[in-house]
């Protein structure tokens, strides 16, 4: 009897007791059409909130400071980066089985995301709170919370990607994300102006305890804004696979789908590439004794770096395709650790966020979107999944190794981040043909994989 009123209300929770009529492409695509303004502005609306409430908790920037404040680890400090890189990307290939199986999208990103993404958020305020007088609670306390929050988007994300896929075509998904992300970098840079205020204003703990409780706040509200979305519903058409049957065929597709393997590959070097940016921070501050008021400036011009890119790289990515930006993203990275590697002065540091900023928007403009369009849109979680939890496992490994790196030298960090991030752009520019105007596997050559 329990298990059934289990089932009852995960059916209810994820809306799969109310059955979908097949539908032609033609119905599919005027409700899309019909719906495609209220989508926008809704998921614009959330996009704004989402990143205000997310620049307070920086990974780059605001969230080394705060555990620089409770332990001298360099180990510590990088599994920041490790977290922030790795637990979104790493669970999308065990999800994205129930996540094609499943109708509906909206439920799962809205229903379940509330408990997975928004709630962990609360933990590390509480964190906060207590880092004043239990510092060794605080510390574990805190990872708890980023963790949880890191891998629960992660497990909702194939659904999330699916349900901008289902309200947005396939032209204009570079403008509506570069858009949104535009002015999301705008209010995080405002959300950034003030971090720094309260940060200067405001004596440590009390000033994370506010900063960490404006950005749950935030996530909250935007959440709000989620749950308005109209999904454009659509009666699933692929074979039921066990989880077992799903994973034994993933080596199957990466091996049959050249381009794909070849985008894998230059993406997880991509990522690798950004070993070097969680201790760019604490470098500046062990070189030049760099006050904290000034690396919330440190998080604003990395938000007008990445809301300059966020824009431009939504439009070329509508009219070029997304392997481009990808590729400038790389370009900008190299610079920025060559600068930082040089860098005389404390003022150099701007410029190397303003560019990571750049990088960072083509990753989240690009390196979101162009996972969409490898495959055929029956199997696209399938493909984001399996593409995303491969950036992961590269995301994990690259800051373990910057923090070895750290250990030893910055110089030596920083040169081997220049020295991946041109691998990756050689990789994309001369191996990975563009996914739009490349051919892709059709559906009937995947599903005749054992």
């Amino acid at each position: 009897m329990p298990r059934t009123y289990l089932r009852r209300a995960a059916a209810a929770l994820l809306q799969t007791d109310r059955p979908i009529a097949p539908r032609g492409d033609d119905e599919i695509a005027a409700e899309m059409a019909r719906n495609y303004r209220w989508n926008f502005t809704v998921n614009l609306l959330e996009g704004a909130v989402f990143w205000f409430g997310l620049s307070f908790i920086s990974a780059s920037t605001i969230l080394p400071l705060f555990v620089s404040k409770l332990t001298s680890s360099t180990l510590l400090i990088g599994l920041i980066a490790v977290i922030s890189q790795g637990s979104w990307y790493l669970p999308q290939m065990f999800t994205a089985n129930f996540t094609e199986r499943m109708p509906r999208k909206k439920p799962i990103v809205v229903n379940l995301g509330i408990f997975l993404e928004r709630v962990p958020y609360w933990l590390m305020v509480v964190s906060a709170a207590l880092a004043g007088s239990s510092p060794a609670l605080a510390l574990p306390l805190f990872f708890a919370g980023y963790a949880w929050r890191g891998l629960g988007a992660g497990m909702i994300a194939p659904a999330w990607q699916e349900l901008l896929a289902r309200c947005f075509p396939v032209n204009r998904r570079g403008r509506f994300f570069g858009l949104t992300m535009f002015i999301g970098a705008g209010t995080a840079a405002a959300g950034a102006a003030l971090s720094t205020w309260l940060l200067e204003a405001f004596p440590f703990p009390q000033s994370f305890v506010l900063i960490f409780a404006i950005a749950a706040a935030a996530i909250a509200v935007s959440w709000v804004f989620l749950a308005c979305t109209r999904e454009p519903e659509q009666a699933v058409n692929v074979p039921h696979k066990s989880n077992r049957q799903f994973l034994a065929q993933l080596p199957t597709i990466v091996r049959r789908d050249h381009n794909f393997r070849r985008f894998l590959v230059a993406r997880s070097l991509l990522a690798v590439g950004g070993l070097g940016t969680g201790f760019i921070t604490v470098s500046a501050i062990y070189r030049w004794q760099i006050a904290d008021s000034v690396v919330g400036i440190y998080t604003a011009v990395f938000m007008v770096g990445q809301t300059a890119g966020n824009l431009g790289f939504g439009l070329l990515a509508d009219r070029y395709g997304h392997k481009l930006s990808l590729e400038m993203g790389a370009l900008a990275s190299a610079f920025a650790f060559i600068l930082a590697l040089v860098a005389p002065a404390p003022g150099w540091i701007f410029a190397v966020f303003a560019l990571l900023g750049i990088n960072t928007s083509a990753l989240l403009v690009s390196g979101i979107m162009v996972n969409l369009e490898f495959s055929p849109p029956e199997r696209r979680p399938t493909y984001v999944g399996l593409a995303n939890t491969a950036i992961g496992i590269a995301s994990i490994v690259a800051p373990l190794l910057g923090a070895w790196l750290a250990t030893r030298s910055y110089g030596w960090l920083f040169g081997v981040s220049t020295a991946v991030n041109v691998a990756a752009l050689v990789a994309l520019h001369w191996w990975v043909k563009e996914p739009r105007f490349a051919e892709t596997l059709q559906l009937s050559q995947l599903e005749d994989i054992p």
